[in-house]
């Protein structure tokens, strides 16, 4: 066995160890004498997974608390900046909160309930420092459908604050079970095209039923219906506008009008970006602030009840529906339908928000631990009669730009909520409801995607194009559940598509050289990222190189091995020159010539080699089920039936070790195939074996493998059967390879010489190795 410093070599000492990589040990790893013998087990995933119960419990249970990792060091400098933060998002949220609340159908208290509540419980549960839990116009819309839907069932038995406060516990029962249980994955099926989609089409539809109260016909039809139907009617009626467009164009023209100006200024002046940036957060306010007093100016002489425009009027003080729900069967029964909706709603959008921010800002959410918060929020909050709340886009973005420092910003803003609560709801009786359709309408338009947003997906992968197009029109088209249903359903099925019709590749060798150094790579041999100038070699006569790029299993293994089946009959030549001498012999499927006398001219005329090997690259195979292991199995069967011979299957990249495990039970890697292996799951019993084998060798050679795959699956090291001793282990490897340093160890198990660490060197192959398969074993 030759040597070089620090390099890997091959040993061609015996056809066993032919393709297997050597590298230099490590003299501790060489030691244990049993690295190589050993296949993951139950036992060893068991021993792994549970190896410190008492401390993994200890450990799930503060991970459900993350304010006890940082709040012990909590400083004067996080505190200012959660002061300044905090403050800033208090002078936005009041004002959204209260218009949010009225989209909804319940009065705007409802709203600054669910901000307090969401802001100042999510800061014991965040693992973001940024997002901002509180109403939302998505989430709100939602819940407004589910009002109405149910007292469509049961009219005026349940308010709205009891049917929104009910949707709050509902979802966030279903979140806490999704958090604890650490299932928060499933949400990673709703892909980024599905997302956008979806909330570029609900932001559109709330716009739109926005714009009747602001021109003041909001009363005249119902603005609930699809949003093409509501901007027929919007046109229908723009005769019957009211006095109340004066104020919500005024306030929505100022909202943009003052945000483009603040821009320029800050490009102009960037010494004073800062500046602008506080001016800029405080514009939502200001814009209320003067269409208000501007309201009172003209309606305070009004008759009550009576007055020219809509006004938002009495505001209850302090928190006047503090107590327990009141839910019961029929209202659960009729809520129930929408549930699905609205917890992927308040999951998604406050997920999607927190890692889109976590990137910004350089930190990692943990989205079990945000999937709790959100549970955990929306059930304290059903106490304070809360509706369904979630992670605001807006709020959140406003929140990072003020320099947040910990989620602890979050108490100065519910103090800020406390204190309109309590404080100003006077001053809230004269704003006017076109002024507050502005805010909403200034809102949810920075949430629709930029045009060239759907140029970037049309780039990517132009079928996701096409689903979040579906998404929009969809939802303005029906409503939001349809949209979600269509575009989650178009992405599961295209997964499940590039799952089951996976795209691997046949593999040629191309050299490549730095200019020192040359080297072979295996590369696809059609070419389609490679320079097509460049020269890529077949693999020698009679083999067959492949690599999946998906795993083995079963909704694609079929796919994947029929693929190398064809190719093997597409390169190479049946082994039998005249397998069929008559017409009755033929099989019913095969349609090659009539005449045996024809198929065995054609046989002899045919210059395609004979199959020698199938060479397999698991590089991309994360895993494999006993359908893989199966469609492999038929595959070599099919393989050696049609050559005429034992066909070696080579296994290279192997990464994981069930993997490893799951070909070794298939008696693959040994290099000659169980005799007694031929279903996974045998059809008809005793139909799991090679039927008619006669030959003595090759039960000797069945039963040493059995034995061998039955030590490998039981964590038998092999080794221990050959060496009594440790000192004679160690006195063999001193006789092979030296000692200490100098030693060689097999990388790759020597009992398993067709498993490899790369694909192997096929020149190699020795052509005549391969052994004839038995006539009595041929069927």
């Amino acid at each position: 066995m030759s040597k070089h410093d620090d390099k890997i070599i091959v040993s061609d000492e015996k056809h066993a160890e032919a393709y297997n990589y050597d590298a230099r040990a490590n003299p501790q790893l060489a030691d244990a004498g049993d690295f190589n013998d050993r296949t993951i087990s139950v036992r060893d995933w068991v021993s792994s997974t549970f190896d410190d119960v008492p401390g993994q419990m200890l450990y799930y249970v503060k991970s459900l608390f993350p304010i006890a990792t940082w709040i012990y060091r909590y400083n004067l400098t996080w505190f200012t900046g959660d002061v300044i933060a905090g403050l800033t998002v208090g002078a936005v949220v009041v004002p959204q909160s209260m218009s949010y609340a009225l989209l909804a159908f319940m009065g705007p208290e409802y709203g600054l309930y669910s901000s307090f509540v969401g802001v100042f419980i999510y800061c014991f549960f965040a693992t973001s420092k940024d997002v901002t839990i509180g109403p939302v116009a998505v989430m709100t819309l939602e819940v407004a459908k589910v009002i109405t839907h149910v007292r469509e069932i049961h009219g005026d038995t349940y308010s709205a604050p009891e049917i929104g406060s009910a949707l709050a516990l509902m979802c966030g029962a279903i979140s806490i079970g999704i958090g604890l249980l650490r299932i928060g994955f499933i949400l990673e099926f709703i892909p980024a095209p599905a997302v956008a989609g979806f909330v570029t089409g609900s932001a559109f539809t709330i716009a739109t039923t926005q714009i009747p109260a602001l021109i003041g016909v909001q009363k005249l039809f119902n603005t609930r219906d699809a949003s093409y139907m509501v901007i027929i009617n919007t046109l229908k009626h723009l005769p019957d506008a009211k006095l109340d467009a004066a104020f919500g164009f005024t306030a929505l023209f100022a909202l943009y009008f003052i945000r483009w100006a603040l821009k320029k200024l800050t490009k102009r002046y960037p010494q004073h970006k800062r500046k602008f940036f506080f001016i800029n957060v405080t514009r939502n306010g200001f814009v209320v602030i003067i269409v208000t007093l501007a309201a009172f100016l003209l309606t305070r002489n009004d008759p009550k009840g009576k007055a020219r425009i809509t006004i938002l009027k009495d505001v209850p003080r302090g928190f006047r529906h503090v107590g327990p729900l009141r839910i019961d069967t029929p209202l659960v029964k009729a809520i129930m339908p929408h549930i699905p909706v609205a917890t992927i709603i308040l999951l998604l959008e406050h997920i999607s928000i927190g890692k889109a921010f976590g990137r910004i800002n350089d930190y990692k959410i943990n989205p079990n631990q945000e999937v709790i918060a959100i549970g955990a929020t929306n059930i304290i909050g059903t106490f304070f009669g809360a509706y369904p709340a979630t992670g605001s886009f807006s709020r959140t973005a406003l929140k990072s730009k003020s320099g947040v420092r910990t989620p602890a910003a979050g108490i100065i803003t519910g103090l800020v909520v406390i204190l309109a609560l309590y404080a100003l709801t006077e001053a809230f009786y004269y704003i006017p409801m076109a002024g507050l359709a502005a805010v909403i309408i200034h809102a949810v338009t920075d949430l629709m995607s930029h045009p060239r947003q759907l140029v970037v997906f049309w780039r990517v992968q132009p079928i996701e194009a096409l689903i979040f197009l579906a998404a929009v029109f969809i939802i303005i088209f029906t409503n939001i559940e349809n949209g979600i249903y269509v575009a989650t359903g178009c992405s599961l099925g295209l997964l499940l598509w590039r799952i089951a019709r996976p795209r691997g590749h046949l593999l040629g060798r191309l050299q490549v050289s730095d200019g020192r150094n040359t080297k072979d790579v295996w590369v696809p041999i059609d070419r389609r990222t490679i320079n097509p100038d460049v020269k890529i070699e077949n693999p020698p006569p009679g083999v067959v190189v492949f690599r999946p790029s998906e795993s083995f299993t079963y909704p694609n293994a079929s796919s994947q091995v029929d693929f190398i089946v064809d190719e093997v009959r597409r390169i190479t030549k049946n082994g039998k020159h005249n397998a069929y001498p008559t017409l009755g012999d033929r099989p019913w499927n095969d349609p090659g010539p009539r005449s045996g006398v024809k198929a065995a001219e054609a046989a002899l005329h045919d210059k395609r080699p004979v199959m020698r090997a199938v060479v397999i690259d698991f590089s991309a195979v994360a895993t494999i089920d006993s359908t893989g292991i199966q469609s492999l199995v038929d595959a070599r069967h099919q393989i050696n039936k049609y050559a005429d011979r034992e066909v070696e299957f080579h296994f290279a990249n192997i990464i994981s070790p069930w993997v490893r495990r799951g070909l070794l039970a298939g008696g693959f890697g040994f290099g000659v195939p169980l005799r007694d292996f031929a279903e996974v799951a045998p059809v008809v019993e005793g139909n799991s074996s090679y039927s008619g084998s006669s030959s003595q060798q090759n039960n000797a050679e069945t039963n040493d493998i059995k034995h061998r795959v039955k030590n490998y699956l039981t964590n038998t090291d092999y080794r221990d059967k050959r060496f009594k001793t440790q000192d004679e282990y160690d006195l063999n490897q001193a006789e092979k390879g030296g000692d200490g340093e100098d030693r060689w160890s097999a990388v790759v198990s020597n009992d398993t010489p067709f498993f490899h660490l790369d694909i192997p060197d096929l020149s190699l192959l020795p052509p005549d190795s391969l052994k004839k398969i038995n006539a009595d074993d041929s069927s």
